[in-house]
């Protein structure tokens, strides 16, 4: 029996500095890592417009001559060139791990759908982000064969938005990556040195945009009394952050309150072994990734009791309503002053980060491409 021949868009793939090289490139970096080795009798391309990929065993790349790195040409190449290219390379399946699909192709294809902050939170996206991943999004989880949700919040929102069949959609967790671990002082001691950190400082990691709800944590953080540790804000500035860098102003945190600005994913282990707390109150997660990274940090968790991130922490975090800044505060400055709670949070966060892992999330992939070319389950509709 012939192989099943699967192509992957992996056109949205960047290791450039900035906001691009979280989130969805991560997702997609790590798929493509993964995904040889989950199922060896599926063969894999992935279309993409940088080279440096060809060094993934199980992998073949094709590559673009289209700049791709500028969205609207890389929208252009993924409605009009990318169905010639599936045709001509003889892809069963297509793999769309970003929200959208080839509309006028074919070719069967499974996305995979992170958040729907652009329904929930619009006012955080630019006008013409907006109208796009509302329309084609809408248009693609209609045409999809199935659809891969990072989480059952964002399963749960999609068919309340789309008024899917449950059926359609399957729930597969993010991974965590294993250089997310616990580090020795010898190599933590260094770094903070290198860094010019305190011995103690709370930590933020995310791109700064308004569902990040920022300015939220400004508020709880300006209520802790003096004395207070620093606060870390790492991450790359997204969009509409002018109110963030306002809010430390006028609050008076400019000696308190430090921006990082984007820092290599490799450092990142560092920044979390070396923080007292991860403090991530988000208004909105598909999935929340740098919690669970945080917790296989060995890092304590305080987080929001908002969509999916209770599904990712369980048990380990403490979990705070965003709104309300008092209870924030509150929490953070309870451990702060009880290294007793701090300890027993780290235990039981790396037990809950033991749970994920990216081979985990490719093997389950998996079982959703085979399930998309199955006549009875692509049959069904929305």
């Amino acid at each position: 029996m012939r192989a099943i021949h699967v192509g992957v868009n992996a056109h949205l793939l960047s290791l450039d500095e900035g906001y691009r090289s979280a989130g969805l490139t991560w997702y997609i970096y790590n798929l493509l890592r993964h995904l040889p080795g989950a199922d060896p009798s599926i063969e894999y391309t992935a279309f993409l417009s940088e080279r440096w990929l060809r060094n993934i065993p199980g992998l073949r790349v094709q590559a673009s001559r289209w700049p791709t790195g500028r969205p609207p040409v890389r929208i252009l190449w993924e409605q009009i060139l990318q169905p010639w290219t599936v045709r001509r390379a003889k892809i069963d399946l297509l793999c769309s791990p970003a929200y959208v699909g080839p509309l006028a192709s074919n070719c069967p294809f499974v996305i995979t759908i992170h958040d729907l902050s652009f329904l929930y939170y619009p006012q955080s996206f630019r006008a013409l982000n907006r109208t796009y991943l509302r329309l084609f999004t809408h248009l693609s989880v209609r045409r999809a064969r199935r659809i891969v949700a990072v989480s059952e919040s964002t399963k749960r929102d999609l068919i309340q938005c789309y008024s899917l069949s449950p059926d359609k959609v399957d729930v597969v967790y993010n991974g965590v990556d294993p250089a997310f671990r616990p580090l020795p002082p010898g190599k933590i001691a260094p770094f903070r040195k290198e860094a010019n950190l305190p011995e103690r400082f709370m930590l933020f990691v995310g791109t700064l945009e308004p569902r990040k709800n920022v300015v939220g944590l400004l508020e709880a953080y300006a209520r802790l009394p003096k004395g207070r540790p620093p606060l870390m804000l790492v991450g790359g500035k997204g969009w509409l952050y002018d109110e963030i860098f306002a809010r430390v102003e006028a609050l008076e945190l400019t000696r308190e309150v430090h921006f990082v600005g984007f820092v290599a994913a490799e450092t990142l282990p560092l920044w979390y072994n070396a923080a007292d707390l991860f403090v991530y109150p988000s208004l909105y997660e598909g999935f929340g990734l740098p919690a669970l990274e945080a917790m296989a940090c060995g890092t304590p968790v305080i987080t929001s009791t908002a969509s999916s991130l209770p599904e990712v922490v369980g048990d380990a975090a403490r979990l705070v309503d965003p709104g309300d800044a008092d209870g924030l505060a509150a929490t953070m400055a309870h451990l702060l002053g009880s290294r007793e709670q701090r300890e027993q949070m780290q235990v039981a966060g790396l037990a809950q980060a033991n749970k994920f892992s990216w081979e985990r999330t490719a093997i389950q992939t998996t079982h959703s491409f085979r399930h998309a070319l199955l006549p009875a389950e692509g049959s069904q509709g929305v």
